[in-house]
């Protein structure tokens, strides 16, 4: 469990690996820590509009990532 909030930093890192790793398709940064998703082309966009929510869509597509990978441990 964390201690600190997530920093604006640590999210772009994160959007960027998982940018990388193809389990996004589009991010782009916005005004004051938000950020706008896109999972797939044809997918809805997502409006991150704090830290503490994108860390929490960002261990949602984690989760999903080990589903699929076929690792349910923890």
């Amino acid at each position: 469990m964390r201690t600190t909030p997530p920093t604006t930093d640590e999210i772009d890192v994160w959007i960027a690996v998982l940018s990388a790793h193809g389990h996004l398709h589009r991010a782009e940064p916005g005004p004051e820590g938000t950020w706008t998703v896109w999972r797939s082309p044809s997918s809805t966009a997502h409006t991150l509009h704090h830290p503490a929510l994108a860390l929490d869509y960002i261990t949602e597509i984690l989760r999903e990532a080990r589903v699929e990978a076929g690792d349910n441990a923890r």
